[in-house]
């Protein structure tokens, strides 16, 4: 492997560990780290789409920002089918829980405007039919690169495989809406190695997506987050007592938790536009807790690195657990060492009366926290559900050095700009 820390200049590091001993801390139904109950009256964005992960244009140092005073956000979506027969029950109604299931299979990339930062108009597909490599375009971040309006959306471009890809288009802006042009010519930048990261063959269940490129404040070098697990065939990773952490006795047993092995990958750009990239070693890693660590991004604040995860239930290690919602770490510099916050890592988690209610988190430099609502329940016993497929009430959390607040509830899918720009 290329000695990249000399090459690059960036630190030398060795990956975080977020151990079992922190997800030992880590509380439900906390209401300093809990999301507000989604009423399941909720409104929907789009009835002809399912929406999901939501991705706000932002520039390189973190901010939202609108264009001609239009805001604009990307989503990953998938048309409802409630007339097509594979999705209709035996008494002929629409099973609208099985179409949201499989959504993943049919996810485009689509964006939508608003003069108010909520309320948004469908704008359409980002990329023709085509386009895009692979059949499924999974998440990543739209950037604005300059006042002409310049657009370059990092994503994960999945089946076959997984690559982390780019394409650039333009913003184009009247009285009326939002215009998305180009976005013609995708690029391929990289894919897991097997060396740092897991691939497909090393395991079926592998992680390999979500970039989020980003310009570091105290170097201004051009780096990019993304999600990968540890390299290693699946089953071979020793989960020892660094990973184990300062646990009280009679949990020592790790059961089957080396199967758990995400971890937050970054990369480093050589060139200045970020079409040519190299793989650094993990920023932080999970292995024996959980097997997940999706959208990772930062908040940059008085100095520190504030970097976020989402993560569920269901990929939590054997022994530890914690709901579906985002998690954090801070640290003073880019490569570490990063501590959990709020002790455990839990920064804003579902509550156990409605754990599956939201998810795909985004928190957003000026406090504010996005997700998309998965189900709600409609009833006490929490056997009957409404689908979602739209845009969370947003959250306003407050961080203050290694603890974080939830303090107040917004709108709908409520995502304003933190800064505008021109176009010339």
């Amino acid at each position: 492997m290329k000695n990249t820390t000399e090459k690059f200049g960036a630190t030398p590091h060795q990956p975080s560990l977020w151990t079992r001993a922190d997800a030992l801390k880590v509380r439900a139904d906390d209401p300093t780290t809990t999301q507000p109950l989604v009423r399941a009256d909720f409104p929907v964005l789009n009835n002809d789409v399912f929406i999901w992960d939501t991705m706000p244009l932002r520039d390189l140092d973190g901010n939202v920002t609108s264009v001609d005073g239009w805001s604009v956000i990307f989503t990953l979506t998938a048309d409802r089918h409630p007339n097509d027969p594979q999705y209709l029950d035996e008494d002929g109604n629409y099973d609208i829980l099985r179409d949201w299931n499989d959504r993943h299979g049919r996810a485009k990339m689509y964006y939508w405007f608003s003069r108010t930062g909520k309320n948004w108009e469908f704008g359409g597909r980002v990329m023709a039919e085509g386009v895009s490599p692979t059949a499924r375009e999974w998440a990543g971040t739209p950037i604005l690169l300059n006042d002409r309006g310049e657009v370059d959306l990092y994503y994960t471009a999945v089946t076959p495989g997984a690559t982390i890809v780019k394409v650039r288009g333009r913003v184009v802006t009247t009285e009326h809406g939002v215009s998305m042009v180009g976005f013609e010519k995708v690029k391929p930048l990289f894919e897991a190695d097997g060396n740092m990261y897991q691939t497909e063959a090393q395991n079926a269940f592998w992680g390999f997506r979500d970039p989020w490129p980003f310009r570091d404040p105290k170097d201004g070098k051009l780096y990019m987050l993304f999600e990968g697990n540890v390299a290693g065939e699946r089953g071979s990773h020793k989960v020892g007592e660094a990973e184990i952490g300062d646990v009280p006795p009679g949990y020592e047993d790790v059961g089957n938790s080396r199967y758990q092995t995400a971890c937050v990958g970054i990369a480093v750009a050589r060139d200045a536009d970020g079409d040519d990239w190299e793989m650094l070693p993990p920023l932080l890693t999970a292995v024996g807790v959980n097997d997940q660590t999706e959208r990772p991004h930062f908040v940059f604040q008085d100095g520190k690195y504030y970097l976020f995860t989402i993560s569920h239930t269901f990929t939590y290690a054997d022994g530890v657990t914690g709901p579906d919602g985002v998690y954090g770490f801070v640290a003073d510099s880019l490569f570490g060492p990063y501590v959990p916050l709020n002790g455990s890592g839990l920064v804003l988690g579902n509550p156990s009366s409605q754990p599956f209610q939201t998810y795909s988190h985004y928190v957003m430099p000026n406090g504010l926290v996005t997700s998309f609502i998965d189900s709600v329940p409609t009833d006490e016993t929490g056997t009957q559900i409404r689908v979602g497929g739209t845009e969370a009430p947003t959250v306003g959390m407050k961080i203050k050095g290694q603890q974080t607040f939830v303090v107040a509830e917004y709108d709908y899918g409520y995502i304003p700009p933190m800064l505008d720009v021109t176009l010339k």
